[in-house]
């Protein structure tokens, strides 16, 4: 089944949305209402196969190329409305491994309690993962974004000689952040009590000094 939206913009649109990409300034306004639309037909159970960039414009009171102008498609906007209800990717200090892998883990509590209590999460991404296309969009631009973040820290953390470095980056990435997407993904019941980030960082990190 495919997410690809049968209501393409015509040529005129189209011009028309590459022009305003390049130089009109997007209006906050606009976005929240095209924001709200979609949200509240997906929470009013519509499956996002049916959701139609006519659909979404005639619901959010604007055209389809207002839409176009902000986004090629739906996975993108999808994507982009699923980021805007994310906490934001923390910024690291990156004077402390420890502290900086703390925050990345904090942010993933933090997601998984913002999944948990918002019902558009819920439903999005309980479908979303039946339309690779749209799954990979937000592969691609959320979460391999947070990834990097936790590999570039690892490897900080080697070259400073807080971890040791005689295993494979991606391996020591995985035991950090694997206990958070375990409590958040596989076992969605599970507690996410303050603290947990201090404490698997901690045990993490004992395991992981460098032999001397």
């Amino acid at each position: 089944m495919s997410l690809q939206d049968s209501g393409n913009p015509e040529p005129q649109d189209a011009a028309q949305a590459t022009a305003a990409r390049r130089g009109r300034p997007r209006s906050e306004a606009v976005e929240q209402a095209i924001f709200d639309a979609v949200g509240g037909l997906l929470e009013d159970g519509v499956p996002l196969t049916e959701l139609s960039i006519e659909r979404i414009a005639r619901t959010a009171g604007v055209g389809k190329a207002t839409i176009y102008r902000r986004w090629p498609g739906k996975e993108e906007l999808f994507v982009e409305l699923l980021r805007s209800v994310e906490p934001q990717d923390p910024e690291l200090g990156g004077t402390s491994v420890r502290d900086d892998l703390v925050m990345l883990l904090e942010m993933l509590r933090q997601r998984g309690l913002a999944k948990r209590s918002s019902a558009l999460l819920h439903n999005v991404f309980s479908q979303m993962q039946a339309y690779p296309k749209l799954w990979e969009a937000y592969q691609n631009t959320v979460i391999e974004p947070r990834r990097r973040l936790g590999l570039d820290t690892v490897r900080r953390g080697m070259e400073l000689g807080e971890i040791r470095d005689d295993l494979d980056v991606e391996f020591v990435n995985d035991l950090f952040t694997g206990p958070l997407l375990l409590r958040t993904v596989i076992r969605p019941g599970a507690t996410l009590d303050p603290g947990l980030a201090e404490r698997v960082v901690d045990a993490v990190m004992e395991g992981l000094r460098p032999r001397t």
